[in-house]
């Protein structure tokens, strides 16, 4: 079993913010693999399901971004899940709209969600999908950016993204991020019509 972790905040209104990109990822992943409905555990929404055979949790901490340990650790615990076991969706402001990293430890580059993360754990060594939302251009504007709503002109390569990320989700089932970031770009690239 894996725990795969969407991040964001719950409020309704800040369902589109770029900060909730990992929600998305994941709302598009349970729905493409047919996971049970939405329920509330571990300070979270859960949902089980079946992603290329191997079977996931999805989890979306209801715990605002920066208490999202609060909700993983508990879950890991409960399901006996050693760090490698887990699997963080989030937004990276280093990476170009749309372009996708998966990486295994690592710093926290700001991001509190993941400082959270790591604090409940206790080591930086789980999984981390990196979810490119571009970066503002100046650290002043880095807020507004991550805690705004995508535009009306990101909505194109933000479906794109989503659609590939929840296609090559048996990649990652399967332990095999590298054929799961070549599967996603491809797949972008194709929608683009490079």
């Amino acid at each position: 079993m894996q725990l795969w972790v969407g991040l964001g905040n719950p409020e309704p209104s800040q369902a589109r913010h770029r900060h909730n990109v990992g929600f998305m990822a994941l709302d598009a992943i349970a729905r493409r693999h047919g996971f049970a409905p939405w329920r509330q555990r571990f300070k979270g929404l859960v949902a089980d399901g079946a992603v290329g055979g191997e079977r996931v949790l999805a989890l979306k901490p209801m715990t605002y971004m920066n208490g999202s340990g609060d909700s993983v650790q508990p879950a890991a615990a409960f399901h006996k899940l050693a760090p490698d076991g887990v699997w963080v969706f989030h937004d990276e402001l280093d990476l170009a709209p749309g372009r996708v990293r998966v990486k295994r430890g690592g710093g926290v580059a700001g991001h509190n969600g993941l400082r959270d993360i790591q604090r409940a754990l206790g080591t930086p060594e789980y999984w981390r999908v990196r979810l490119g939302i571009g970066h503002p251009g100046h650290k002043d504007r880095v807020t507004g950016h991550v805690l705004g709503n995508f535009a009306k002109v990101d909505q194109p390569w933000l479906d794109r993204l989503l659609d590939a990320v929840a296609e090559a989700a048996p990649l990652l089932a399967a332990r095999k991020p590298e054929e799961f970031m070549t599967r996603v770009a491809l797949l972008t690239q194709e929608e683009d019509g490079r």
